[in-house]
């Protein structure tokens, strides 16, 4: 007989989920009040770019926004002294789904995660589900 040599994947465990909504009027009002400086402290160059490429981007703006509130509710922590708003980046490939990064830093605060992301908006709402997994 034979054996076949197998290999174990490794088993993430839920740590958290986190889910916001937000009105993008609340947003627009924001970025028309504020500017670049409101940008500027909650949202990465790379969102910025991929926001302001669409007609619309205050949904997408909005939409990232709630995607970072539904992170933090995940990782149990909120904005603060963990994680910053800077230190999340959600990224959009091509077609796919929204991916986020986040910087050396706060994947030293929060190591062995990965977090998967549901981002939906209309011209009203922005919707965001977060879900972090952790195989501690």
């Amino acid at each position: 007989m034979m054996k076949m040599k197998t290999t174990r994947k490794k088993t993430m465990n839920v740590f958290g989920i986190g889910c916001d909504i937000i009105e993008v009027e609340r947003i627009q009002k924001a970025i028309e009040s504020q500017g670049k400086p409101f940008l500027d402290r909650l949202f990465t160059p790379q969102e910025q770019a991929y926001c302001t490429r669409f007609k619309n981007s205050y949904s997408r703006f909005a939409g990232r926004f709630a995607a970072k509130e539904a992170i933090v509710k995940a990782l149990k922590c909120g904005i603060g002294e963990k994680i910053s708003w800077l230190d999340i980046d959600i990224i959009s490939p091509e077609n796919e789904s929204p991916e986020v990064v986040l910087t050396p830093q706060a994947l030293q605060t929060f190591p062995n995660i990965k977090i998967h992301l549901s981002i939906s908006h209309t011209e009203i709402y922005a919707l965001a589900f977060a879900t972090v997994l952790t195989n501690d």
